[in-house]
């Protein structure tokens, strides 16, 4: 049975000073812990666990974050760039407008989840797994979401260009107004899932997909058709 993690919890915001005296301790369990604007970069924080903590503005990018897990924390606008995220948790957290540019995503979770405006470009995301999480505006182009079953995963207006949707599954998406130029759809199931603002040159995109027939008219309803 693993042995439960030192937990500390303070008022008093931390900063990378006391990270670091930490640190020498090895993992820890920070609870209601204020990192905001923290500058947290390049640090070894793997198996650490963050529990209600905030870290707006915090700057993490390059650090190794290796199975960490994040349960209800605030991190708006953190800066995760090139960190090293593998096997991390992330459980009803908001992480609108983070930036995850390079991150190592391998076997990472989001679950219940506020990524609105996040920037995933160029993650290494083999086996990343998403439940019920807003991705409203973010940017993941080239992302592998082959054979998976995504549920409620809100890409409304998202930059998915290049992105491999074959053989997933959509229960209670959206892609409304989404950016699908260049992502393939072959074998997906999108009956579940909100195609509304996609535009003839998008539509194209979803060739050997399989829709319902209120979603195709509601597609041929987008170019001023009328289905009878």
């Amino acid at each position: 049975m693993t042995a439960p993690l030192p937990t500390v919890s303070r008022e008093e915001p931390l900063q990378r000073a006391d990270l670091e005296r930490l640190i020498a301790n090895g993992p820890q369990y920070l609870l209601d812990c204020d990192l905001d604007d923290a500058d947290l970069s390049g640090l070894d924080l793997s198996h650490w666990r963050f529990e209600r903590c905030s870290l707006r503005r915090a700057d993490l990018s390059g650090a190794r974050l290796e199975a960490t897990a994040w349960i209800s924390c605030r991190a708006a606008f953190a800066q995760f760039t090139r960190a090293d995220l593998a096997e991390a948790r992330f459980e009803a957290s908001d992480l609108n407008n983070v930036s995850l540019r390079g991150a190592k995503l391998t076997a990472a979770s989001f679950e219940r989840c506020k990524l609105t405006g996040a920037d995933l470009s160029d993650a290494k995301a083999f086996d990343l797994r998403l439940d019920e999480v807003l991705l409203i505006n973010a940017k993941l182009p080239n992302f592998s979401f082959r054979k998976q079953t995504l549920r409620k995963i809100d890409f409304g207006q998202a930059d998915l260009r290049k992105s491999d949707f074959r053989a997933a599954v959509f229960e209670a998406c959206s892609l409304r107004d989404a950016g699908v130029a260049g992502c393939r759809f072959d074998g997906a199931d999108l009956r579940g899932c909100d195609l509304g603002g996609i535009a003839l040159v998008d539509a194209r995109q979803f060739r050997g997909a399989t829709i319902s027939r209120e979603q195709a008219g509601q597609l041929l309803g987008e170019l001023g058709l009328r289905v009878l």
